[in-house]
C-alpha cells in the first residue's frame, strides 16, 4: 500500500485549517436548525446547508469567487450563511489574482437582488436598502481589506526580492572593483619587476662579454642572462594578459616616492605641507605603492573637490606600521557641485590597502574639511593577505562617512563601514563596472511600497462609506416622496377630525415597524435620514382619526 498524498497544493496545515473554518461557519447555521421543535424540512435544510459550505470552503482555495457565490445563494434559503458572507468576501479578496472578476461578480449580484426584491418579490424600499448595505458591508468591504493584504503581502515580497537583487549587484559590483584593482597591482608589480629584470638581464650580458672573464664563468653568466630573459618574458605574458583593454599599465612612474608625488602636486599650485620623518619616506614591499595610492586619490580629490584649500601629508611611524593622513581644509569658495559617483573608487583604495594588509579610515572634518588616513605594515606576507597586518579587521574600511546628501565636507558625501560601501564615494572614478546598487536605496523604495500599501487600505476603508453615501442619496429621495408629515401639521390634528378634512397629511405612506401592524393605522415619517423610518402613526375609525402617536 503507498503512502496517501494530498492534492497538489493541500497540505494537512490547509485542510485543517478548512475544516476549523467550516466548523465555524456552520455553528450559526446548525444552532438554528437544531433548536427544537424539530421537523423533517428542518433538518433536510440544515444539511444541505452544510454540505453547500463545505463545498464553498473546499473550493475557497483554488476558487474562491465560486465559494463566495455558493455562500450567496445558500443566503437565499438561510439567512445564517449571511455570518459566512463577510468572510468569504474577505479570503476572496486575499486569494483573488484579479480584480475584475470580483468587481463583476458584485455587481451581478447587485442587479440581481434588485430585480428579485423590487420587481418580483415586491418587498419595500426600506428591505432593498438594507440588502444593499448588507451587500455593501458584508461583500464588498471584506473584500477591499483583503485585497489590500493581498497587496501588502504581494509588495512586501517584491520589495524583498528587490533588495536581495542589490545586495547581489552591490557585492558583484565589488568584487569586479577588487579585480580590477589586483590587476591594476599587477600591472604595476609587472612593469617595476620587468624594468628590474631586464636590468639584471643587461648587466649579465655585459659581464658575458669582459674579456678577463674565465670561459665557465661566461658560459654560466650566458645561461643567468637566458634565464632572465625569460623569466621577463613569462612575466609579460602572464601579467600582460590582465591589462584592460586600451588601459595604461599604471599610473605610478617607476621609482616615484610619495614625496615625488607631493613636490609634483606642489609644482601644480596646490598648497601642500608634507611631515614625514627621515626612513619614513621610502617603504618597502606592497606598503610603498598602497601608500603612494592613498596620497595620490587624496591629493587628486583635494584638488577637484577643495580647490585652493591647504593639504597636509603626514607619514609616521605607528605600532610596526606607518600611518599615512591626508587632511585638507574646507574649500576657500564653498563646496563644489558633483555629479553623484559609483562608489568604485573607495573600494579600489580599501582594496589596495586591503591586500598591503592595512586599514583604511576617511570621513568628513568638523571644520569642513576632508580626512584620508591609512594604517600599513612595514611588513606583510603577501599570501595571507589582509590578516598578516598588525591590526584587526585589515583592509576594513573603518570610517563613517555621512549620510547621503549630508553637506557635511567638500566632497560628495558617502558612507562606509567595515569595507561595505553605502552610500557615494568622494573618490569616485567613473562607472567602471555599472552603477552599483545600494541596499539603502532598496530600503527606500521598500518603504515608498509600503506607503502605497497604506494609502490602498485608506482607499479600502473609504470607498465603503461613499459607496454607502451614494446609495443612501439614491434610497433616500425615492423613500421619502410623499410620506413626509412635519411636526407641525402632526400637532395641529385632533381627534374626530374627518381624514378628508385633515391637513398636511402626505399621499404616500411608509411601511410600519415590525410586529406593529394594526388595522385602520396609517404611518408617516418625517424625513429622518438616510433609511426614512416611521415616526407618526395615526389611526382611524369610520374616516375619523382616533387616535395619533409618535413612534420612538
Amino acid at each position: 500500500m503507498g503512502i496517501p498524498r494530498w492534492p497538489s497544493g493541500v497540505t494537512r496545515p490547509t485542510v485543517l485549517a478548512d475544516a476549523l473554518l467550516w466548523a465555524a461557519l456552520a455553528a450559526p447555521i446548525g444552532f438554528a436548525k437544531l433548536t427544537p421543535p424539530y421537523s423533517g424540512r428542518s433538518l433536510a435544510l440544515l444539511l444541505g446547508g452544510l454540505v453547500l459550505l463545505a463545498v464553498a470552503v473546499a473550493l475557497g482555495r483554488r476558487r474562491p469567487l465560486v465559494g463566495l457565490s455558493l455562500v450567496v445563494l445558500g443566503s437565499l434559503v438561510d439567512g445564517n450563511f449571511v455570518f459566512a458572507i463577510p468572510v468569504f468576501s474577505y479570503l476572496s479578496g486575499r486569494r483573488s489574482v484579479r480584480a475584475a472578476p470580483a468587481a463583476v461578480l458584485f455587481g451581478v449580484i447587485a442587479v440581481g437582488g434588485t430585480v428579485l426584491n423590487l420587481w418580483l418579490l415586491g418587498t419595500g424600499a426600506a428591505t432593498w436598502f438594507l440588502l444593499a448595505s448588507v451587500l455593501l458591508f458584508a461583500g464588498v468591504f471584506p473584500w477591499l481589506v483583503g485585497r489590500y493584504r493581498r497587496q501588502q503581502r504581494d509588495l512586501a515580497e517584491a520589495g524583498r526580492r528587490h533588495a536581495d537583487a542589490l545586495a547581489r549587484e552591490q557585492r558583484g559590483a565589488a568584487a569586479r572593483i577588487r579585480l580590477r584593482e589586483r590587476a591594476r597591482i599587477a600591472e604595476e608589480m609587472h612593469d617595476s619587476l620587468g624594468h628590474d629584470l631586464s636590468l639584471i638581464a643587461l648587466r649579465a650580458a655585459a659581464l658575458e662579454l669582459a674579456d678577463d672573464l674565465d670561459p665557465r664563468h661566461r658560459a654560466a653568466v650566458g645561461e643567468l642572462r637566458a634565464s632572465v630573459a625569460g623569466a621577463t618574458e613569462r612575466l609579460h605574458a602572464i601579467i600582460g594578459v590582465l591589462r584592460e583593454e586600451g588601459g595604461s599599465a599604471g599610473l605610478r612612474p617607476t621609482g616615484e616616492s610619495v614625496a615625488d608625488l607631493v613636490d609634483g602636486a606642489r609644482e601644480a599650485g596646490m598648497t601642500i605641507r608634507m611631515d614625514a620623518p627621515p626612513g619614513v619616506v621610502d617603504l618597502p614591499g606592497m606598503t610603498g605603492p598602497a601608500a603612494h595610492r592613498v596620497v595620490r586619490e587624496a591629493l587628486t580629490n583635494a584638488a577637484r573637490y577643495a580647490p585652493g584649500a591647504p593639504v597636509t601629508v603626514t607619514l609616521a611611524a605607528s605600532e610596526g606600521g606607518v600611518e599615512v593622513k591626508v587632511r585638507n581644509g574646507p574649500p576657500p569658495a564653498g563646496p563644489l557641485p558633483s555629479k553623484p559617483s559609483s562608489g568604485s573608487g573607495l573600494l579600489a583604495l580599501a582594496e589596495r590597502v586591503r591586500l598591503a594588509g592595512g586599514v583604511l579610515d576617511a570621513g568628513p572634518r568638523p571644520d569642513g574639511g576632508f580626512a584620508v588616513r591609512a594604517r600599513l605594515p612595514l611588513a606583510t606576507d603577501p599570501a595571507a593577505g589582509a590578516t598578516a597586518g598588525p591590526w584587526p579587521a585589515a583592509g576594513a574600511v573603518a570610517g563613517r562617512w555621512p549620510a547621503a546628501g549630508a553637506a557635511a565636507g567638500p566632497w560628495p558625501a558617502a558612507s562606509a563601514a567595515a569595507g561595505e560601501v553605502t552610500g557615494g564615494d568622494p573618490f569616485g572614478h567613473g562607472t567602471d563596472g555599472g552603477a552599483v546598487g545600494w541596499p539603502a536605496d532598496a530600503e527606500r523604495r521598500l518603504s515608498a511600497a509600503r506607503r502605497r500599501v497604506r494609502r490602498s487600505l485608506l482607499t479600502a476603508l473609504a470607498a465603503p462609506v461613499g459607496l454607502a453615501l451614494a446609495l443612501s442619496l439614491v434610497y433616500y429621495p425615492f423613500a421619502t416622496a410623499g410620506t413626509v408629515l412635519d411636526e407641525q401639521a402632526f400637532d395641529r390634528m385632533r381627534p374626530g377630525t374627518a381624514r378628508a378634512d385633515l391637513a398636511g397629511l402626505p399621499r404616500r405612506q411608509v411601511a410600519p415597524p415590525t410586529g406593529a401592524e394594526e388595522p385602520g393605522c396609517e404611518f408617516y415619517t418625517d424625513g429622518n435620514f438616510p433609511l426614512a423610518q416611521p415616526t407618526w402613526r395615526l389611526c382611524f375609525t369610520d374616516g375619523r382619526l382616533v387616535d395619533k402617536d409618535r413612534i420612538t
